[in-house]
């Protein structure tokens, strides 16, 4: 939740000290919630859902989890939970309900207990002797409650340590590129990679004195670009790319955009056992009982700034089924209250926000909504939308369709999508989709490293010899 990225819905204004005590102090899914933020390795930061651009007869999935990792910080490097169950889930009939899940376990190695070292020297391969400490995985499929083990003991790569033990990462990552022959030929990949999410954190934290805004403060400062706060971090990835005849409902590639099985609803879930008991002596804790879900991640910005600060942890341990509990929050959100009071020269659509309920709990008509669908808050990815020869970071509102809110692109600018939203700037509410409500935005407008042009698409992860924080630009 440090990531902050949805909490920038109020960055817009830039009031200084008035903000003090109104203004939610959480962000994206980097700590969004208050139990899940004192429990990293099962913190889902990102999820993002689009079909691939240069394989189009499939779709990735990413999940991200364990927020603003610094790279140098050693010697025990970042690494996924062993007893927590990662998940990615898809309901393709539009009840809210999964009818496909993708779960995910790890298994940490370690050769030699005698050192204190991650590696004993340069590490060249998934299988070279000098990886001290290496985690592998197993992929299972479940279908309508019949689960398949798809494969076990695959390798993630190491963390990006520096020029002498990782003297090669791109190598090591690609190596690290699976298959699943037997779902479709399927791609997968899990590891460390380059935190993919920009924002100014900084800004947004400091009582959402948003730079590009200076102007507005109450202590006067020159107009300047946005820092990208989650600049220089890395996250542990999922990435999984499936053929999207694996995913529909029917089975078979969607006929065109209109077609009821073209909509997936994707969200990821992380869940841990229900009981957990800590050992004497340094032992491993022991987990039993029911998996239990810890934290949940669909749209952007809805747990982290619009649901309110004593139902987070409810959201996490919910379902999409249940999201009706939530719907009040989403038809007024707090932050869309505040956006006039904080910047008296914006006003914005009055309560209730069914542009918002469209946005985030429905779907958008003739675009990525199923008719007679339940309402529910994840993406919502219709498949038979081509991706863009030319992608507008603006997504929809850019006039791309193959963009955010129609899946989740990982250039997707979904900060300032999402602030001029929560200002009415939407063909949903033309009377406010005027200056300066579709200005709004953070001032960072790109990643803080260029995205790869194929699987698995997010850039190599910054390494802990030579890495710096927070790019100011673009």
């Amino acid at each position: 939740m440090y990531r902050f990225r949805r909490l920038l819905l109020i960055p817009l204004l830039g009031v200084g000290l008035m903000l003090a005590g109104v203004l939610p102090t959480h962000a994206s899914s980097h700590r969004e919630a208050p139990l899940i933020s004192e429990d990293p390795v099962a913190d889902d930061t990102d999820v993002y859902a689009f079909v691939s651009p240069d394989r189009p007869d499939t779709v990735t999935l990413i999940g991200n989890w364990i927020p603003l990792e610094e790279p140098a910080g050693g010697p025990n490097f970042y690494k996924f939970g062993q007893d927590v169950l990662y998940q990615f889930k898809i309901d393709n009939n539009a009840d809210a309900v999964p009818d496909i899940i993708y779960e995910f376990r790890f298994q940490t190695q370690v050769l030699n207990s005698k050192t204190f070292l991650y590696n004993t020297g340069p590490i060249t391969s998934l299988d070279d002797s000098h990886w001290n400490v290496r985690q592998t995985y197993s992929v299972a499929r479940v279908d309508h409650g019949k689960r398949t083990m798809l494969a076990s003991g695959l390798a993630t790569p190491p963390d990006n340590i520096g020029p002498r033990s990782t003297p090669n990462y791109d190598a090591l990552a690609a190596s690290a590129v699976h298959t699943l022959g037997n779902d479709g030929d399927a791609k997968v990949f899990a590891g460390q990679r380059d935190d993919p999410f920009f924002v100014d954190l900084g800004s947004v934290f400091d009582l959402a004195g948003l730079r590009p805004f200076n102007q507005a403060h109450l202590v006067k400062e020159p107009k300047a670009n946005g820092i990208d706060g989650v600049g220089g971090y890395n996250v542990h990835s999922i990435a999984l790319q499936v053929p999207i005849d694996r995913l529909t409902a029917n089975g078979q590639k969607p006929s065109g955009a209109t077609d009821p099985n073209a909509v997936l609803g994707i969200w990821s879930q992380t869940e841990r056992r229900k009981t957990r008991v800590l050992g004497k002596n340094g032992q491993q804790p022991k987990s039993d009982g029911d998996w239990v879900s810890v934290s949940r991640l669909g749209m952007p910005l809805v747990n982290e700034v619009v649901i309110p600060l004593g139902q987070k942890d409810r959201f996490n341990a919910s379902t999409p089924a249940k999201d009706s509990q939530f719907l009040s929050f989403v038809q007024n959100p707090e932050p869309a209250q505040l956006i006039p009071v904080l910047y008296p020269g914006i006003t914005v659509p009055p309560a209730p926000r069914n542009d918002l309920v469209s946005i985030f709990l429905t779907g958008i008509p003739n675009l990525n909504m199923v008719p007679n669908g339940k309402p529910a808050e994840y993406i919502r990815l219709n498949t038979a939308i081509p991706p863009s020869a030319h992608p507008n970071p603006l997504g929809v509102l850019g006039g791309d369709t193959a963009g955010f809110p129609n899946g989740r692109r990982l250039a997707d600018d979904v900060t300032d999508i999402e602030l001029r939203a929560l200002a009415g700037a939407t063909p949903f509410t033309p009377q406010f989709n005027k200056s300066p409500n579709n200005l709004l935005g953070d001032g960072v407008d790109a990643n803080d490293k260029p995205f790869l042009s194929a699987f698995p698409y997010e850039a190599t992860p910054w390494q802990g010899y030579d890495h710096t924080h927070h790019r100011v630009g673009p």
